[in-house]
């Protein structure tokens, strides 16, 4: 019994001291990436970057170069502010700007979509329409 409580506090000090020899270089490596600008985790990026893709979207696998049909995320509703190929900018009812990749595999209820127009996605984490109403 006397010798399990000498061991905790040497454990504690012990993975106490393998925590902050690895913190710099978690941090080091870190600082490096600030050329590789990446969106928010909520899915708002800026509405001045729609010609980089990358920006736009939080992309889960480096090789992806855009987002592809996948297991549905969340579903966001507001309304198109801008089409520009096969991105459309959403602004939902909070005032939040979203950038949609809708391509032909996205399901199109009741028809196309235009500037102006009140709608629903179920969205990928990539930010790929699955479906838009």
């Amino acid at each position: 019994m006397r010798t399990s409580h000498t061991r905790i506090p040497f454990i504690l000090l012990a993975s106490l001291i393998i925590l902050s020899m690895t913190s710099p270089s978690v941090t080091f490596a870190g600082s490096q990436d600030k050329g590789n600008p990446v969106a928010p985790p909520s899915g708002v990026a800026s509405t001045d970057s729609l010609d980089s893709m990358k920006s736009a979207y939080p992309l889960s696998r480096p090789s992806q170069s855009t987002p592809q049909p996948g297991p549905a995320w969340k579903t966001i509703g507001g309304t198109i502010t801008r089409i520009k190929g096969e991105v459309y900018t959403v602004e939902d009812y909070e005032g939040n700007q979203i950038h949609l990749y809708v391509s032909r595999g996205t399901k199109h209820l009741r028809g196309q979509k235009k500037v102006g127009d009140r709608v629903r996605a179920e969205i990928t984490r990539d930010g790929f329409a699955n479906s838009i109403q």
